[in-house]
């Protein structure tokens, strides 16, 4: 009998665990499903709609980060892209907002079981590592952060999704909690490749690479199951 409430009680906590990051909350409009907690993320002049899709707030249920929001001064920022290049660049803030922009609908799937679907606006990373010129021997982006994260991504990965290095969201300046001033979109990535605080792009011929969580357990792949 002992060993059978111990179970239940397990499965109960497991239950609770899996149902995502935040706790139930009260429906403030039943027409569109948004609790009230999930309204109040958006920010003012934030876009909640695009092309007919409704947009998710830009601002997670939560921080995941390894250290807390990082806040950024943007007056001494330098986006950097090293190792194996040919010639090494530091960029300030500005001069990567010149870059050609896109926009992107992509949804950021978090491994807590959230997601949220976001128009994105940004530079091609791509763009930024052919300025610097890859080396033939260069397949992986490392990238480094403010707050000290890493993780990586092969190249060819990279170009065929045609990601983005972005800085805005829902059509304003990317927030805080969300990586600014840049952010790795990493489509059909899970939620931790989406490197935040973006201060570093080192190029490596380094397979074995691992970031933060990868060290930790978490797979390298990160492949978005659909």
């Amino acid at each position: 009998m002992k060993r059978s409430f111990v179970t239940i009680t397990v499965l109960l906590v497991l239950i609770v665990s899996w149902s995502g990051c935040s706790p139930v909350e009260e429906i403030s409009d039943p027409t569109d499903g948004l609790s009230a907690a999930t309204e109040a993320r958006y920010q003012e002049t934030e876009v909640r709609e695009y092309e007919g899709v409704r947009l998710d707030p830009a601002i997670g249920p939560r921080d995941n980060s390894i250290t807390g929001v990082q806040e950024v001064d943007i007056e001494t920022y330098e986006m950097k892209i090293t190792g194996l290049v040919n010639e090494p660049i530091v960029y300030q803030y500005d001069q990567v907002l010149e870059k050609e922009a896109y926009q992107r609908l992509i949804t950021l799937y978090c491994v807590e079981g959230w997601d949220a679907t976001i128009l994105w606006e940004g530079v091609r990373i791509m763009d930024l590592l052919t300025e610097a010129g890859v080396k033939e021997e260069g397949t992986i982006a490392i990238f480094h952060c403010v707050d000290g994260y890493t993780t990586s991504m092969p190249l060819d990965i990279i170009e065929d999704r045609d990601m983005l290095l972005a800085y805005s969201s829902n059509g304003v300046t990317l927030p805080a909690e969300m990586g600014y001033p840049f952010i790795v979109v990493a489509e059909d990535k899970l939620g931790y490749k989406w490197a935040r605080w973006v201060n570093e792009i080192e190029i490596s011929s380094d397979s074995e690479y691992r970031g933060f969580w990868e060290t930790r357990g978490y797979g390298d792949e990160a492949e978005v199951k659909k």
